[in-house]
């Protein structure tokens, strides 16, 4: 799929573009997830903008996870909860709850994992909005 590799497009815009296609094309079919191997290379990736693509990516294919791959990286995934990039960090939050929504099995871990975050490290500004982000994914959570 050529519109994967524009995801690491060094100009923003372009890679934001296949970002949003591969996104809907996400919540209408399972084609992406064929590429679900290399989205889980992309959170170690040292480009926040790539992690943050594979982060929204890996979601928006949670419903499609019959192999069970998110499973078996989701540990790596909870990790961005407090990527060195609040950005990243409250990307990945707000991801959280369609996960859980998709992956009830995982719901338990997200959970702990979101309690268990240390976000002391953030500057006080963007530390009370990852704190908020954090609370209203929880919130999200619960009601599902």
């Amino acid at each position: 799929m050529e519109t994967f590799e524009l995801l690491f497009e060094q100009k923003s815009n372009v890679a934001y573009k296949a970002l949003q296609e591969l996104q809907k094309e996400s919540e209408e079919t399972d084609k992406v997830y064929a590429y679900m191997d290399r989205l889980g290379d992309m959170l170690d990736h040292e480009n926040s903008y790539v992690r943050t693509r594979g982060l929204t990516l890996i979601a928006y294919n949670a419903k499609w996870d019959m192999d069970y791959k998110i499973d078996e990286i989701i540990d790596k995934y909870l990790k961005h909860i407090t990527d060195v990039k609040p950005i990243t960090a409250r990307q990945c939050i707000k991801l959280l709850p369609i996960m859980a929504r998709d992956k009830p099995e995982l719901k338990n871990d997200i959970c702990m994992a979101l309690h268990k975050a240390n976000i002391t490290f953030y500057d006080d500004s963007m530390r009370l909005l990852v704190y908020k982000d954090i609370q209203n994914a929880l919130k999200e959570i619960d009601k599902l």
